[in-house]
């Protein structure tokens, strides 16, 4: 399958594809505009990792090193390392800007069409200081949208530690 390269979105024509229209409606990759999936940069370098999909700027086939070097030169890297175990691990995610965090993450069994996401994914660095306020905040946002809030913490090694946290009120 053959995805074009657009700043950070990468753009698969639907077209006669039905792998594009099964990586949206089955495995909930993307969105649908027109007569094209569009995908973030953060899945497109999922995909491409799995060999499930080959990605070209101007014609030119891109190497998996070359859109991770990009990833992380527009600081995303963090954001697709959690992306991707979490993917491994069978959730479907979703963009979580809307609410302050990173991904939105639905729990197994359960998919966009089929209701609301369970939890918040907040990604934060071991050696990142973080203030109690802040973290109260996400809490606080998280329960008022009936969201669960998980902390995904990622060390030096860039191994991945997750907390869940609830907002509790005395």
């Amino acid at each position: 399958m053959r995805g074009e390269l657009f700043d950070e979105i990468i753009s698969i024509n639907i077209n006669d594809n039905q792998r594009a229209v099964a990586l949206n409606q089955k495995s909930h990759f993307g969105k649908l505009e027109g007569d094209n999936l569009e995908l973030s940069l953060i899945e497109g370098t999922y995909l491409l990792e799995k060999n499930r999909l080959n990605i070209y700027l101007n014609d030119e086939k891109i190497e998996f090193e070359h859109l991770i070097s990009l990833v992380r030169d527009k600081g995303l890297y963090s954001k697709y390392i959690v992306f991707r175990d979490l993917k491994d691990r069978g959730y479907i995610i979703k963009a979580g800007f809307k609410y302050g965090s990173e991904f939105r993450l639905y729990g197994r069994g359960k998919s966009p069409g089929d209701g609301h996401s369970d939890y918040l994914i907040k990604i934060i660095h071991e050696s990142e200081d973080l203030k109690a306020t802040d973290l109260s905040s996400y809490a606080r946002v998280a329960h008022g949208v009936k969201k669960n809030l998980i902390l995904a913490v990622i060390d030096e090694d860039k191994d991945i530690t997750y907390y869940t946290l609830k907002w509790m009120k005395p």
